[in-house]
């Protein structure tokens, strides 16, 4: 999807959870890339799939109930879903870190700071000790705006900012080259939330990782992300740069618009905002054809059936025709030429 040099790469990603019975669908041919040194946002409702996505390239998925029936997730070309669990645990941390949504549950109360990020120093950089694994830890904390000194005091000693600035140096412990933020600052208040915001950007400036942001928020990623996937019930439904993405003479999925439709708009006059009809499908009964069709006010008979697509002699089925521009992709027979397909 980019043009530049890809760092992680999800090729018809599928993740299923079965349950007493149930299959619930979760994500469903998803295909992303995370290009070197840049910042991918995904946007979408709750329980769109963009936790389980992002949990899936760590491999941290529920053991017994999630599934991978279908997909790849290639790290530097290797796929990780093909990765022994020795293997994975080198990268987890050292390679690939995540930042949680909740800093209050992130962190163990009834160790101190500093023995939080000894632990993952420990795994991956064995080589630091006594006084150079202090020094190590007073930097990281000084990197995310925290004194040194504090490194001995407990996570109850801390606000929630404070907390999740604690969290964000545990996950760039190791300098890793890809750092997954699940919705960093959903916990926080306001003007906490763009304090954090604007140190994540910097130390992505500086450690060069490449980030993949998850959030709700679009402000947010107008404010820190490079690329734009648009998540809907478990499928990019738009994928583009920021500037695809925000710029209102562009073409865009009718879910997108719906999403900009609900947001406030300090240049027009409004009684109040336009909030998309409906809710998200259930997981375990997924319509057929264009998942957003029964809530699209543009919804055509041709949307409600699957779509075949003819690749290397075979036809499949997808949800929608692809139309591209560019770097710019929207899921939608609106765009899409006829005989167009992904």
């Amino acid at each position: 999807m980019a043009n530049e040099c890809e760092l992680l790469e999800i090729r018809d990603l599928t993740i299923q959870y079965v349950t007493e019975g149930e299959v619930v669908h979760a994500v469903n041919h998803v295909s992303l890339t995370i290009p070197k040194g840049r910042t991918l946002g995904i946007v979408g409702e709750t329980g769109a799939g963009k936790t389980t996505t992002a949990l899936s390239i760590l491999r941290l998925l529920p053991k017994y109930t999630a599934k991978i029936p279908a997909g790849e997730i290639l790290f530097h070309g290797e796929d990780l879903l093909q990765k022994s669990e020795a293997q994975m645990r080198k990268i987890r941390g050292g390679k690939i870190s995540m930042i949680f949504q909740d800093p209050m549950t992130s962190l163990n109360p009834v160790l101190t700071v500093r023995e939080q990020i000894a632990e993952v120093i420990r795994l991956h950089r064995s080589d630091l000790k006594g006084g150079d694994l202090d020094g190590e830890i007073g930097r990281l904390l000084e990197l995310v705006g925290i004194p040194a000194f504090r490194m001995s005091d407990y996570p109850h000693q801390f606000s929630g900012g404070m907390k999740q600035r604690v969290v964000i140096a545990i996950a760039i412990a190791c300098s890793p080259e890809l750092l997954i933020a699940d919705e960093p600052t959903t916990a926080l208040d306001v003007t906490i939330q763009a304090q954090v915001l604007n140190m994540m950007r910097r130390l992505r400036r500086e450690l060069g990782s490449s980030m993949l942001l998850i959030t709700h928020d679009l402000g947010v990623v107008a404010n820190i992300c490079d690329y734009v996937a648009i998540i809907y019930a478990g499928e990019i439904v738009e994928y583009g740069t920021v500037e695809d993405l925000f710029d209102p003479a562009r073409k865009h999925h009718p879910y997108t618009e719906g999403l900009f439709r609900s947001i406030p708009n300090i240049h027009v006059d409004s009684r109040r905002l336009q909030p998309i009809d409906g809710l998200m499908p259930e997981p375990t009964d997924l319509p057929q054809g264009c998942k957003f069709h029964p809530r699209c006010p543009y919804c055509a008979p041709q949307c409600t059936v699957p779509y075949p697509v003819e690749t290397a002699g075979q036809v499949t089925e997808v949800s929608a025709p692809l139309w591209q521009e560019g770097s710019h992709q929207i899921k939608c027979h609106r765009f899409a030429k006829e005989g167009e397909g992904t």
